[in-house]
């Protein structure tokens, strides 16, 4: 009886013992998400008891962000700022909604203007166009849809100057809000993590390996990857004429939108920045594809932390000068 007894007792200690080490093993843990018109990826390598909580705190950050900022949903924040009627002379907004607006017209200021989140009506028609497949907006049909001027959007102590706006925070969203996933995820000591929001990608710090091999989708959408990025703990954003767009009368028209002309830009196919903040690279990134590539090397000198690559045609890929620490 009792070495029946000390079997079981043994036993037991076994199976304690092996699931303490399973909880206590990093392993891979992969979700998907589906939030601001963008496949959301996110893999974190931690223990079974931290991956739970953590993706659904990842999911609850990227769904409160989407329903803050979707303007073409009635029921979001956003929508109602720019449609609704009221008397009052400013108007309440949410407090994460009112810092990223905040960080829209401080980006205004730190791209020189080609960052504008005052342009949600020009975009709406670019976008009935878009959708429609066919024809193209007139000058005189895009600046009369309404004004553009940032000084129009107008924070004080937490509200909005119920002023003649119409926001779109789509170029800085998906950036700022990957970000604050990334900040989450290390907060809970989750370090090593790989987040792929579309052609946003952030990652931590390596997992089993040196570094992270990012693969850049080469913009003429022949499956190819074009150029691979080595590194740990950066951020990785493409911003391109290939995702969204439109062919009319041999000529095609995408969705990034330059502010001084109304219409879409031409220089390249994908620009692709590199830098350890995700809402400065998404930033960036569109920045540069909205400038010249002469333009955009002498734009980038100001930072210490930010490369870029750009993509003009299969024969021609330009690097900045510090590229090659990536490669």
């Amino acid at each position: 009886m009792k070495k029946y007894a000390l079997y079981i007792f043994t036993i037991i200690i076994i199976f304690i013992f092996i699931v303490f080490m399973t909880l206590g093993v990093e392993k891979e843990f992969s979700t998907n998400l589906f939030y601001m018109d963008t496949y959301i990826n996110v893999k974190i390598y931690t223990t079974n008891n931290k991956a739970k909580t953590a993706f659904e705190e990842v999911e609850s950050i990227y769904k409160e962000y989407h329903n803050l900022t979707n303007r073409y949903d009635k029921e979001s924040a956003l929508y109602k700022l720019n449609n609704e009627e009221v008397d009052s002379i400013y108007l309440d907004v949410d407090k994460k909604l009112y810092d990223l607006i905040s960080y829209g017209k401080d980006m205004y200021l730190e791209t020189n203007g080609l960052v504008n989140i005052n342009m949600g009506n020009v975009i709406d028609i670019w976008k009935n166009y878009r959708d429609k497949g066919v024809g193209i907006p007139s000058i005189s049909e895009l600046k009369n849809s309404g004004s553009i001027s940032i000084d129009n959007v107008i924070l004080e102590d937490g509200k909005l100057l119920n002023k003649n706006f119409n926001i779109d925070l789509g170029a800085i969203t998906k950036g700022y809000v990957t970000e604050i996933v990334g900040d989450y995820l290390e907060s809970i000591g989750i370090n090593k993590y790989i987040i792929n929001a579309g052609g946003n990608v952030k990652v931590g710090k390596s997992y089993n390996k040196d570094t992270f091999n990012i693969g850049i989708e080469s913009p003429l959408k022949d499956g190819s990857i074009y150029q691979v990025i080595k590194g740990e703990n950066i951020s990785v954003v493409t911003s391109g004429s290939y995702e969204r767009f439109y062919e009319y009368e041999g000529k095609l028209y995408h969705h990034i939108i330059d502010p001084n002309t109304l219409m879409p830009p031409n220089y390249m196919k994908s620009v692709t920045v590199i830098t350890n903040d995700s809402k400065l690279a998404d930033t960036l990134s569109t920045t540069l594809f909205l400038m010249s590539v002469d333009d955009g090397l002498k734009f980038i000198e100001k930072y210490d932390n930010v490369e870029a690559i750009w993509f003009i045609d299969s024969d021609n890929i330009i690097k900045s000068k510090g590229f090659d620490k990536y490669e």
